[in-house]
């Protein structure tokens, strides 16, 4: 029993930041059985090559999640579920014979999470997904995350959530993520957890305090409480409500709080560049391209006219005209590398340049050359949309320390029942 591994399925795989920071917590552990990466209407399938290069256990699936049978998810009896999804309208409503429940948008990826939960009820659910989640839609703050929440109550998981940012936490990027931590009502660590209170589990307790620990007062004195409405679909029809960065669900009552985090050491840029003699003299800047960026970078006031004619000002700040080397990284976007305003623009030796693609993998937290099997572009492109390892791996070791919890308290009863 103590040998045990939790076996994992890794969903909206990328190329593998789950699974590589997972292993790095324990590669003894975590076993991820089966890892599903498929880019629709794209016949290269870059990131789902980059997986099957980097890992040689498991089942690799690159098909469209929606045409895999429940019968595939029961036969993989998963631990644990984890997934870095879209943020979509999560939008609900009645079928049309109204006897078979709700139906959600078709295309909207959480419904295949929730389609997995269901077939194989795992004890654990590890997602990431954009901070705002939690406030989207915007004509309705709060309800897609409610909508969430609901759907976790539903099958019979208890929730909490913590949004991230790496830099805060040692990482070398100011990357704001939520992280969502689903687990199974029943379970020893849900047993443990409800000798806490709601506050303590939040700022002391809970699966995020330990390894990302917090200020024990909020922000500003933000704690709000709310309970879901228990007809989901008159939720998703007329719910809104202000979620803040970290919080907790149990049986459809909401603790939600701003937490502020105890801060460590960042690394910066200068921690994560390559020897500038490695640096291939593509990715220095020519003087045009300089110009442009300055231009990007700086302040403006343009006047623009909407399709129907109305002329408005788009006025927009100025930013340094090159990233500071002793800070960490701004967010990576997809678009990094391109000359765009959100690219990060370096100047080592009195030179300008971008990042190469390697030290993108480094601002993650990747192997070096992880992603060596693509074009630069597409490179940038999987980094921009690739989540921070490190953050992972702390949660990895978490989930580890849970699943001591569990198997003492397995034990303990297996020699009551003997005695």
């Amino acid at each position: 029993m103590q040998n045990s591994k939790i076996k994992v399925i890794e969903l909206f795989a990328g190329v593998g930041g789950f699974r590589l920071g997972l292993e790095k917590a324990d590669p003894e552990l975590f076993e991820v059985v089966w890892g599903n990466q498929w880019e629709p209407s794209r016949k290269a399938q870059d990131a789902f090559e980059c997986y099957k290069q980097n890992f040689n256990t498991g089942i690799h699936s690159n098909e469209d999640i929606t045409t895999v049978s429940n019968e595939t998810f029961v036969d993989l009896e998963p631990n644990l579920i984890v997934g870095g999804f879209p943020c979509q309208d999560y939008s609900v409503a009645r079928t049309l014979s109204g006897e078979k429940g709700i139906q959600g948008k078709k295309g909207v990826l959480f419904w295949e999470i929730k389609r997995v939960i269901e077939n194989t009820q795992p004890k654990y659910v590890l997602l990431e997904n954009v901070d705002r989640l939690l406030k989207s839609p915007s004509s309705r703050r709060g309800r897609d995350f409610a909508v969430m929440l609901a759907t976790f109550r539903d099958l019979d998981y208890t929730v909490e959530w913590r949004v991230i940012n790496a830099a805060d936490y040692g990482f070398a990027q100011r990357r704001r993520r939520v992280f969502i931590f689903a687990y199974k009502n029943g379970i020893a660590f849900e047993h443990a957890q409800n000798n806490y209170s709601e506050n303590q589990i939040v700022f002391k307790e809970g699966f995020f305090a330990k390894p990302f620990q917090v200020e024990n007062e909020p922000y500003r004195n933000r704690i709000t409480t709310v309970t879901l409405p228990t007809d989901i679909v008159s939720l998703s029809d007329n719910f809104s409500f202000g979620f803040h960065t970290a919080g907790y669900m149990k049986n459809g009552i909401v603790f939600t709080t701003q937490v502020i985090p105890i801060e460590e050491k960042p690394t910066t840029l200068r921690d994560i560049l390559i020897d500038e003699s490695e640096v291939d003299e593509k990715f220095y800047l020519s003087d045009s391209i300089i110009q442009k960026f300055e231009f990007l970078r700086g302040p403006k006031k343009i006047e623009r006219k909407t399709a129907d004619g109305h002329v408005y000002q788009f006025s927009e700040g100025g930013m340094s005209p090159t990233d500071d080397l002793d800070k960490p990284g701004r967010t990576m976007l997809t678009s990094e590398g391109s000359t765009n305003r959100s690219t990060h623009i370096i100047e080592v030796n009195g030179r300008k340049r971008f990042l190469t693609p390697l030290e993108c993998e480094r601002l993650n937290g990747f192997e070096d050359n992880w992603t060596s099997n693509m074009s630069d572009r597409m490179r940038y492109f999987c980094m921009g949309n690739a989540l921070v390892v490190g953050l992972i791996e702390r949660m990895g070791k978490r989930i580890e320390e849970i699943e001591k919890v569990n198997i003492q308290t397995d034990v303990q009863l297996e020699l009551s029942l003997q005695s």
